[in-house]
């Protein structure tokens, strides 16, 4: 299983100029079946792409509907066993608690990759690889 940040999501949707290709590398890698979400990546998904001060956002039943699609995927609830890792992460390798939640979420669905934008690509944390598509 791989696990996708909230990123990868909203290149899916991106209709900037600039992120034509990452909006094609996003949807060709969201027609696999082996992703991981977490809620948390939901949250961030939902908030990030109906933000008003967003130029292209979306409203909130375009949101919605992706989210109800992309729960053919399997998604990690956020524990509190899932916080206290995240808690000692982010100390561990010097990362926000929004990025250690995520690598720790990837963690206990038993991801060993993360296609992320965000964190260092090539990283190794404690067994989870991010890769930056």
């Amino acid at each position: 299983m791989r696990f996708l940040d909230t990123n990868v999501l909203l290149y899916a949707i991106s209709t900037a100029p600039d992120e034509v290709a990452k909006r094609a590398v996003a949807q060709a890698l969201l027609d696999a079946e082996d992703w991981v979400l977490s809620v948390q990546v939901l949250q961030e998904f939902y908030v990030q792409a109906t933000r008003v001060t967003k130029p292209e956002r979306i409203q909130h039943e375009q949101a919605a509907a992706l989210i109800e699609a992309w729960l053919r995927f399997k998604i990690q609830e956020i524990t509190v066993p899932i916080v206290q890792a995240a808690l000692e992460a982010k100390v561990r390798f010097q990362l926000s608690y929004w990025d250690a939640a995520i690598i720790e979420a990837a963690r206990a669905a038993g991801c060993r990759q993360i296609y992320s934008e965000d964190l260092n690509a090539g990283q190794d944390y404690a067994g989870i690889r991010v890769i930056n598509p």
